[in-house]
């Protein structure tokens, strides 16, 4: 099982972490060892290598078929259910690798780093290029998009993706969060909304 990651999928996200920098042209795609899988409500502990962990909510994606360079018109038929994610970053270990024009998997990789809530069958859902999501933190939401939103479409990641790798039944997509990203402390109760049912549960230690 794979766990592949889309970066600066949103332009108001891309404005508020690089301003000056152009949006992607191409998605940007980086991965994540199923070491960093976190679910069933299971708690996030906050790692002690650095000093700010920042959730990035996003709309995850099952993939339930195997294929390898997808035809973006049959793209839908590759993948069955979604969910909400919590894409956590080291941010201020991912500012020092990035100064350095380093790699910056360390701060995007580590266990427990990508939380999922319970997945929805898009059978039960109207139109997934057209979904609200949002997480709550403490009872407030912090943090909204929705997949209307974005650079590049579930299709055209799963299509473009493919071109390099295959994709494999149960490998899961993080489809690049939306503006509002931000720090997360011990205690934090975390709940994830895909429009109104809550699909993810958990807390920080």
């Amino acid at each position: 099982m794979k766990i592949i990651a889309i970066g600066m999928n949103y332009s108001l996200h891309c404005k508020e972490l690089h301003a000056d920098e152009p949006v992607p042209q191409e998605p940007v795609v980086f991965m994540k060892p199923d070491s960093a899988l976190l679910k069933d409500s299971k708690p996030f502990f906050i790692p002690d290598f650095c000093q700010q962990v920042d959730y990035e909510t996003e709309l995850v994606v099952r993939i339930n078929r195997l294929g390898k360079n997808i035809s973006e018109r049959f793209a839908h038929r590759y993948y069955d259910a979604v969910t909400v994610g919590i894409d956590f970053t080291a941010r201020d270990l991912q500012k020092k690798l990035r100064a350095g024009a380093l790699p910056w998997e360390l701060c995007k990789s580590f266990d427990n780093s990508a939380a999922i809530g319970d997945f929805i069958p898009v059978t039960e859902l109207e139109n997934v290029q057209q979904l609200g999501f949002h997480l709550d933190i403490d009872g407030q939401t912090v943090q909204a998009g929705n997949t209307k939103d974005m650079i590049f479409h579930i299709d055209t990641l799963i299509a473009y993706i493919s071109r390099f790798m295959t994709l494999k039944i149960g490998d899961l997509i993080f489809t690049g969060t939306p503006v509002g990203i931000g720090p997360v402390k011990i205690g934090n109760h975390l709940e994830g909304y895909l429009e109104d049912k809550k699909v993810l549960d958990f807390y920080v230690r």
